[in-house]
């Protein structure tokens, strides 16, 4: 093989692994660091209460609750069923 060959095989292999790497997946967790500097609702990165307090021992901040998972989602108003036809009565 040619250099220009192996140059253009290994920037094709390093393209490749770039393709090939999903993308990291944004995920809020359950636990929020609060108070200092981080905006509300903090740094929602803890899956347990105990990893948020060994986080913030030492740092003037507090653990709460991740808004997004203490309130739930807002589920959306069912129409009421159609009145069900009764059939007539007829008289005796």
């Amino acid at each position: 093989m040619t250099r220009n060959q192996c140059l253009f095989a290994a920037l094709g292999a390093i393209a490749l692994g770039f393709a090939a790497v999903p993308p990291a997946a944004a995920r809020d967790y359950p636990w929020c660091a609060q108070g200092g500097d981080y905006d509300y609702p903090g740094e929602c990165a803890y899956a347990t209460y105990e990893q948020c307090q060994a986080s913030v021992s030492g740092r003037l901040l507090y653990c709460d609750r991740n808004p997004r998972f203490a309130y739930g989602q807002v589920q959306p108003v069912q129409p009421p069923p159609p009145p069900r036809r009764a059939r007539p009565v007829t008289p005796y």
